[in-house]
């Protein structure tokens, strides 16, 4: 599953989960027409996992939705093999209306469980061990309203007229929503599916359609090939009307797009990268794609980015529709990114399964990273390498927290489930896997992911089984030699130089350097220390509001890499304990730790080692690349945070900023100062703010004018003209300003027919949101057909009017669905809760509507986690934190115990002490640094 837009990554499905007690027998309530059952009678099991002794063999599933009652019939006839005997068939079944049930020939009484989310089938007489039954059930429910489960959705035509589909969305503990099953991934089996619908309708599902069957006149029954064996979350079907475009790849598989009929000319763009990057992925990972057909499908009402449901991959709109005339270039990249995700998922997570959601980031940090393995392949003119390290810096922010969690951590039910679906799990997973091919080479790393695969092919894995699989792969430092051992694992030579000292001679053990960054949550502060020759080492737990806390004293193993100002040749050393020392050639001026940012870390340079770096910054910036600059820039603010820095050495270093112009440095410093000020903007500071503001402005200024007003230029030179320019016009930056109502009054005239520069719209739409007339002006556009490429854009101007009824219109359009579509309700209230005139607003409305949106994104899920912090986390005044504490407080224990809820107070809690620690500082330093 991929996050739906980089702006705020959020995924994962939704619906009011009720805690349970475990351990007690509870009383059920029988299901289902003239059972006759007692509803007094216990249900068998106390547990949230299913039993282990009844395994599912294959499913048979006959799903009938009707899209005008909006509800579905199906009958589910399920082969299973027993292995102990057993009077009872215990699966899952959520708000699911069984009428019928039989284990063989023989009816069965039926048990629901609602709290556990299960169904037991009460055989008349004990099934036997090492036989095979069939359990058949018949059932009955409404299509979705959420997300998730079979739900509805809808869109309207060029015309106006309303138009409903039904579409699927399992992952993790949804597919329970739409037939009984064994809903846990390791029950994996084969499925065989048959969909009755109206003649004028589609119906699509994981495998190719085998033969349609005429019930009669107004019914038809679609007979779907058998699928591989698979876990239930990526089971799909869709019944809708839309319509589709195909190529077949060069090792022949049919790739098609799907989408609504009018928006099928914006397909061409996924169609093509969807052949490159799935004929690259059965080339590297040198497994074929076991299906005949992979179609990508763009569902209009979607949570997430995208799902890998094998065969049918489904995905939001705008993470699938390209319009080359229209689209921006951060669209592009997106677009190829989540394609190449949800393609990786198909060997990551459909053909080799993680056994529990605990281990989940075996499946999505692998796709994260393979994200960049495969786009730098097929699509080398994004350079994505590039973006890699800002989600690292994304995770760490949430891994600093004392709330964090280790990447591999235990979970039992479905809101902990969900919770698992995010930065940790995806960015982290993704940047430990980077550091670990950096360490390993991408040929050593790249033989241990294809032995992994072809080993546990149609299976299911733990953490352990990975790094076992990478354990006999031997890495190569420098010139040293390193030598396979017969009993499989790597030595290096005694004499090794100790520049190269990985594993000084030592037993490369994968599994032990791993275990310190999946099984420990976190990460390690590096602080150097340069004494002559010598540079001592030492490792700590970075986190944040770290004197509260009691040390945890974890330890890495640190695949550290530097460059000195004597040598640019990258020099590995494999730190494992907690202080070290490394003995360098000759005396240096300064020394850069982790190189490119390709290790998960940061670093700390006593005495004078960050003069020295500034100092290199301010002379010659461009002697380390730009990823090193961006992660300096990124190191020097987190160490404010931990008190390790005043607030003006790492001012002094931004300075150099006036003389940068490649997008991750800009981009970077742009994250750490801009924060700075929307704290200030919800308390009384305006002058500090409006100082810094300035500041910000000066320092960019000249690559601001820089900037063309069109598409040229290359992708990042693309995405970084639509960062800066966005900018400088909300900071009211004249010239920009200027050209801005100048494009926008002439768009305007034009009756929205003049074509914008893609890249430019942000910040022409931005201004002309500014004015009551501009901003009713861009609405209209927005409800129409033309303009659906740019329903984002148009979203995050209209959320940036001073006018509070406007925003406030926003938000309760967002929750009502029908102008605004609620799939995207999430961004608009973060949007609205940055906006100085609308952070009230938006605490507001989560307050008086937590209920709804709960109802609608589901406790746990990456949406929920999106709005608490997107709302919470530029307050920094004690009041503000009471009144967040308050309200959570106040919800039952379920809401209340949510990670991004304690994740949200501990930041709060940090922006009061750094504002204590730094205001006075920042206006001192603001003042004597006029530019």
């Amino acid at each position: 599953m991929a996050g739906p837009r980089p702006a705020a990554s959020f995924r994962g499905p939704s619906a009011p989960v009720v805690s349970v007690v475990l351990g007690l027998a509870v009383v059920a309530s029988s299901v289902g027409g003239g059972l006759g059952a007692d509803s007094s009678a216990p249900f068998p099991w106390d547990r949230v996992r299913l039993p282990e002794h009844v395994v599912p063999l294959h499913y048979h599933l006959l799903i009938h939705p009707n899209l005008t009652t909006q509800t579905f019939s199906g009958t589910a006839a399920i082969d299973l093999t027993v292995t102990r005997q057993t009077s009872a068939v215990i699966l899952h079944s959520k708000r699911l209306r069984v009428a019928w049930a039989a284990i063989g020939a023989q009816e069965a009484r039926v048990l629901e469980h609602r709290a556990l989310e299960q169904v037991a089938l009460l055989a008349t007489e004990p099934l036997q061990a090492g036989h095979n039954y069939t359990v058949t059930i018949q059932y009955a429910a409404n299509l979705s309203d959420s997300f998730h489960g079979f739900y509805k959705s809808t869109y309207r035509t060029q015309e106006g007229e309303l138009r409903v589909l039904a579409a699927t969305h399992f992952e993790p503990t949804f597919a329970r929503m739409a037939f009984p099953c064994f809903d846990e991934p390791a029950f994996k089996a084969r499925f065989s599916v048959k969909i009755r619908r109206e003649p004028k309708h589609l119906a699509l599902s994981n495998m190719p359609l085998m033969k349609t069957v005429n019930i009669n006149s107004w019914l038809v029954e679609d007979h779907f090939d058998t699928s591989v064996k698979m876990s239930t979350y990526l089971v799909a079907f869709i019944v809708s009307d839309f319509k589709s475009i195909s190529k077949i790849s060069s090792h022949g598989v049919k790739i098609s797009v799907y989408t609504v009929p009018e928006k099928i000319h914006q397909a061409d763009y996924a169609l093509d990268a969807a052949v490159k990057l799935l004929d690259f992925y059965e080339d590297y990972f040198s497994i074929s794609y076991p299906l005949p057909k992979q179609d990508l499908a763009a569902i209009p009402d979607f949570q997430s980015g995208a799902m890998e449901n094998w065969g049918l991959t489904t995905y939001r709109e705008s993470a699938l529709l390209y319009d080359p005339e229209k689209s921006s270039a951060s669209s592009r990249l997106w677009i190829t990114m989540i394609i190449a995700h949800e393609l990786a998922h198909q060997w990551f997570g459909n053909l080799v399964t993680m056994e529990w959601w605990n281990d989940l980031w075996l499946n999505e940090g692998f796709a994260k990273f393979m994200e960049f393995v495969s786009v730098n392949v097929t699509h080398p003119e994004l350079k994505v390498e590039d973006y890699f390290l800002t989600r690292c810096f994304d995770a760490m922010e949430v891994d600093a927290l004392n709330s964090s969690h280790p990447v591999s951590t235990p979970v039992e039910d479905p809101a902990q489930i969900l919770e698992m679906f995010d930065d940790v799990s995806y960015e982290k997973g993704s940047c430990i896997l980077n550091m670990l091919r950096d360490y390993l080479t991408d040929n050593g790393f790249k033989a241990g992911l294809v032995q992994y695969l072809q080993k546990y092919s149609y299976q299911n894995t733990k953490n352990e089984d990975l790094w076992d699989s990478m354990t006999n792969i031997c890495p190569t430092v420098g010139s040293d030699k390193s030598e396979q051992q017969g009993d499989g694992f790597c030595r290096r030579n005694q004499q090794s130089s100790s520049n190269a000292h990985w594993t000084k001679g030592e037993t490369l053990d994968v599994r032990a350097m791993m275990n310190t960054w999946t099984l420990q949550k976190g990460f390690p502060l590096v602080t150097v220390t340069v004494r002559g020759k010598n540079v001592h080492l030492q490792q700590e737990h970075y986190m944040k509001g770290a004197d509260s806390h009691p040390s945890t004293g974890y330890l890495w193993h640190i695949p550290l890499t530097y460059i000195t100002s004597k040598s640019d040749t990258v020099q590995r050393f494999l730190m494992t304990t907690k202080t070290d020392v490394i003995i360098l050639p000759e005396e240096v001026e300064w020394i850069k730790f982790n190189v490119y940012m390709n290790g998960y870390y940061i670093v700390h340079y006593e005495d004078d080692g960050w003069d020295h770096l500034i100092n290199l910054l301010k002379e010659n910036h461009t002697a380390i690349s730009n990823n090193d600059r961006a992660s300096l820039i990124n190191n020097i603010f987190q160490l404010v945070r931990i008190k390790k820095l005043p607030i003006s050495k790492a001012f002094d270093l931004t300075l150099y900023l006036k003389r940068e112009t490649q997008i991750m440095p800009v981009l970077q410093g742009m994250n750490e100062l801009i924060p700075i000020y929307k704290l200030m903007e919800k308390r009384d500071m305006e002058d500090t703010e409006k100082q810094l503001k300035e500041y910000i402005v000066n320092l960019f200024k000249d690559l601001i004018d820089k900037q063309l007003w069109s598409d040229d230029g290359s992708v990042s030179e693309r995405m970084l003209r639509q960062s800066l320019l966005l900018f400088a016009c909300m900071r009211r930056y004249q010239p920009c300003v200027d050209k801005a109502e100048e494009y926008f009054l002439k768009w305007q005239k034009s009756n929205g027919t003049l074509r914008l520069p893609a890249d430019v719209k942000t910040a022409v739409y931005a201004v002309g949101a500014q004015t009551s007339e501009g901003w009713d002006f861009l609405l209209s556009k927005y409800r129409q057909h033309s303009f659906s490429i740019d329903k984002s854009k148009i979203e995050l101007a209209l959320s940036l009017t001073r006018n509070k009824d406007k925003l406030q219109w926003l938000l309760d359009q967002g929750l009502r669905g029908d102008i605004i579509k609620t799939q995207d309700l999430p961004y608009i209230i973060v949007y609205v809760a940055r906006n100085p005139s609308g952070y009230h607003l938006a605490w507001t409305f989560l307050k008086e509507n937590w209920e709804k949106v709960v109802e609608k994104f589901e406790l746990g899920s990456h949406s929920i986690a999106t709005i608490v912090t997107g709302v919470t986390n530029q307050y920094s005044t004690r009041p503000q934190l009471a009144q967040v504490k308050e309200f959570f407080g106040s919800l039952e224990e379920k809401s209340a115990q949510l990670r991004c809820i304690h994740q949200a107070i501990e930041t709060i809690e940090d922006n009061i002490q750094w504002m204590d620690r730094n205001f006075e500082d920042i206006k001192t330093w603001l003042q004597k640094n006029h530019l």
